[in-house]
């Protein structure tokens, strides 16, 4: 039997690498990936459905002696998962050297890496996602001692013991407005005490260190007064740091990754960084994080794609191949589309963050960034869940039964519009680049400078016009009342997503022959809405 390969079968991801990487990074990634692509579609996904349907974590409150453990049960094939995944190097290797070529790996090799993991397990991405948050707020800004203390363990690829991290914002009162929070610390010596309680902790009972925000005792309310620390979950004799879980929340999807209600009583913390800037380095992890939630939109749409093209291709109905019918041609043509041209952009945006996190951006690159994160974080995450309903229908009745991977794509799907930043939430985040940084002026200079170096066709024509509505547009919502920008942020952001996929696409079509000259061709013509009644059907073409 032929086993499956989430990597090898996947031209695009392969090309943007082997564009986007030195020849010696691609050589090591290309290989790596050809493995763990063989070992996430088999052994990782069947564990992970298992992990969905009867092995999800369970909190052991007490041990049989009636104290409070605060233990979490996870089932061993998620255990086989953890440490097989986090041996390839997906959070350690953008932190230190890759030992078959002696030298740091870097976000793109590591996305691709959580691209490949999104199309089986999500759920235990968000868990990956957090450790990567965490190596980099370690990295960045705490102090040498601390670094010692705790950066080999995050970033353990099998020759230290692995630390998973977390990062703890929420609270019951707050949600999203993180300036309401009240995690007291309190000076101890050298080091602080946490009390109070964090509502949504991911990750709780498996990380070996949390990233908490916490405020100070006689700090400024709101979020200048919040603080950073890092918080072992243990102490080094293995007794619990002061923390307790209260409960495990009941998920809709995401089960292998475990959220509860953490609770600090006396848990020691460690400052890391400036005391005054704790909200402003967590934004920062925040928007890496984003971007992880991009990149598991993505592998959730690749997987839906693929199993509605399998199951279209197995299919016999009225006498023929579901995959025959225009109609299905017509659905597996637009997805296919979608998928190649937001898989490009958002790894268009990939390349520029690692720039950024180099610091070899330039100021306006930076903010450009943060536009990128924002605009396609919310685009990636809605259609993983149209993409994930697609598949489903695909499939028919059969798309609603469990036995098929189709139900858990979806509910797994649907907490990515709510991870790290509701529509609501980056709909703010665009009003304040806005506003701030005149972000909507550099977005429409970058997309006329990269245009200007895309030949005229009938396609080009497409984007110059909507990116000159666009522009006016922006112009417009400037001038706006506050009230008024928020009503009209999310529509804006997501034409601005969808004009910079297009651009993309423009660019792919030139470099990546015929192939996807017709799918640039589909996107434009779907996304804008150009093909009249009766004119060809593009889509169709591709199947032939």
């Amino acid at each position: 039997m032929t086993l499956r390969n989430f990597y090898a079968n996947d031209e695009t991801v392969q090309t943007i690498l082997k564009n986007g990487l030195d020849s010696e990074m691609f050589s090591y990634a290309h290989k790596a990936l050809q493995t763990f692509g063989e070992q996430v579609a088999n052994e990782i996904d069947e564990r992970a459905r298992h992990t969905d349907r009867e092995g999800e974590p369970k909190l052991v409150k007490f041990n049989r002696y009636g104290e409070d453990v605060s233990a979490v049960w996870v089932n061993e094939g998620y255990k086989k998962t953890v440490k097989e995944t986090y041996e390839t190097g997906i959070v350690g290797y953008v932190h230190k050297e890759i030992p078959e070529i002696g030298r740091k790996g870097n976000y793109m090799y590591s996305f691709a890496q959580g691209y490949v993991l999104s199309q089986a397990e999500a759920g235990f991405y968000c868990p990956v996602t957090l450790t990567m948050a965490t190596a980099f707020l370690l990295e960045h800004y705490a102090n040498e001692e601390l670094k010692a203390r705790f950066l080999p363990h995050v970033c353990a690829t099998g020759d230290v013991e692995l630390f998973e991290g977390a990062t703890f914002l929420t609270e019951r009162q707050g949600g999203s407005d993180v300036g309401a929070n009240v995690v007291r610390a309190i000076a101890d010596g050298n080091q602080y005490k946490l009390f109070g309680e964090k509502y949504f902790a991911s990750n709780a009972g498996m990380a070996g260190v949390a990233m908490v925000l916490a405020r100070i005792e006689g700090a400024q309310e709101g979020s200048k007064g919040l603080t950073l620390f890092a918080v072992p979950w243990r102490h080094e004799d293995g007794t619990l740091n002061g923390i307790s879980i209260r409960r495990l929340k009941d998920k809709l999807g995401v089960r292998a990754v475990p959220s509860g209600e953490v609770e600090f009583d006396g848990a020691l913390a460690y400052v890391v960084g400036d005391k005054a800037n704790g909200l402003k380095y967590m934004m920062e992890a925040l928007n890496l994080s984003r971007i992880c939630n991009a990149v598991a939109s993505l592998g959730i749409m690749r997987r839906a794609l693929n199993e509605a093209t399998d199951y279209a291709q197995r299919r016999d109905a009225f006498g023929q191949k579901l995959v025959q019918f225009p109609m299905v041609q017509d659905t597996l043509g637009k997805l296919t589309a979608k998928m190649e041209v937001e898989m490009a952009t958002v790894f268009d945006l990939i390349q520029l963050y690692d720039r950024v996190v180099a610091k070899e951006a330039s100021d306006e690159e930076i903010i450009l960034n943060r536009l990128y994160i924002a605009i396609l974080k919310k685009e990636s995450a809605e259609q993983a869940i149209h993409f994930a309903h697609e598949a489903i229908e695909m499939h028919g009745g059969n798309g609603y039964i469990e036995d098929f991977v189709t139900p858990r794509l979806l509910r797994d799907a649907q907490v990515l519009t709510v991870w790290e930043g509701t529509a609501n939430i980056l709909g703010l985040e665009f009003v304040r680049l806005v506003r701030k940084f005149n972000a909507h002026t550099l977005f429409v200079k970058t997309m006329k400078d990269r245009l200007q170096n895309i030949p005229k066709t009938s396609l080009k024509s497409i984007v110059d016009q909507v990116l000159i509505e666009l522009e006016s547009d922006l112009l417009v919502f400037t001038t706006l009342n506050e009230d008024m920008q928020t009503f009209e942020a999310k529509a804006l952001a997501k034409r601005m997503a969808l004009v910079y996929e297009s651009v993309v696409a423009l660019e792919m079509a030139e470099t990546m022959g015929e192939h996807m000259t017709l799918l640039a061709e589909i996107y434009l013509e779907t996304t804008w809405g150009t093909r009249k009644v009766g004119e060809p059907m593009k889509t169709c073409q591709f199947f032939k």
